[in-house]
């Protein structure tokens, strides 16, 4: 990989630490920290994914779900679809990333609608084949919880700083392609937090190379969802689904 890119995604990381320290534990900071970074990479994922394959229909992916003419919502339909059969999960414009992002710029509190965000990654893939991969991914995120502040708008600066220090990693972007960069940063918060996270963390933290092997024999003849969604999370044993309850 990049030597200098995985400088800068470290010192990227090494922000958002900055961020929640002292706020909670080592395994706590980790925990959210990971179900953040997992729903960026999700939201521009699809993002990116919609945005292609509308270029011949003049449309983005936000501007597609602004329309509500017949024909727009037929497209939109079609595009739901598309994306539950290649990628397993869907979500609304609204809810992506991008959009919280800008929702903190203008002062908004961003807690409802990252709690519904979240919330509808997983309610988006119920009844389909994607279901046992997404249920309960962010199970531990608490957006009340005290360990984010004492108030409302406590919690909602100190999630929206996280938030916006994430925003610096663009998984999306020609340098993401260079490096695993969701591998690399979970690789990176393990090491980094594991050992104050206590035995919880540290007995499911396998090293690459042996990830990689077992994603290579979990994944294979699974669809293109499974792929590109949980093999990035078994590349690296990532997520602990024992920790999710």
């Amino acid at each position: 990989m990049s030597e200098e890119l995985q400088q800068q995604l470290r010192a990227q990381l090494w922000n958002v630490a900055n961020t929640l320290r002292g706020n909670m534990s080592a395994g706590d900071f980790m925990y959210f920290s990971l179900g953040f970074i997992f729903y960026k990479y999700l939201s521009e994922k699809i993002e990116k994914a919609v945005d292609t394959a509308l270029i011949d229909d003049g449309i983005t992916f936000k501007e597609l779900w602004q329309s509500t003419d017949e024909d727009a919502e037929e497209l939109k339909a079609e595009v739901r679809n598309q994306c539950m059969d290649s990628i397993g999960y869907f979500i609304e414009p609204e809810f992506l990333f991008s959009s919280i992002i800008a929702s903190i710029k203008i002062g908004e509190n961003i807690l409802p609608k990252l709690e519904r965000s979240l919330k509808q990654i997983e309610d988006s893939t119920l009844g389909h084949d994607s279901e046992e991969d997404f249920g309960g991914l962010f199970s531990d995120i608490d957006l009340n919880s005290p360990k984010l502040g004492k108030s409302s708008d406590d919690k909602n600066s100190l999630v929206s700083s996280v938030l916006l220090a994430l925003d610096e990693i663009k998984f999306g972007s020609e340098a993401a392609e260079e490096i695993d960069i969701l591998g690399d940063a979970y690789e990176y918060m393990i090491a980094q937090f594991a050992a104050g996270a206590g035995k919880k963390a540290g007995e499911f933290y396998t090293p690459q190379e042996v990830s990689q092997i077992l994603a290579d024999i979990v994944t294979t003849g699974k669809t293109d969802y499974a792929m590109s969604t949980t093999r990035p999370a078994l590349r690296l044993a990532a997520y602990p689904r024992s920790s999710r309850g």
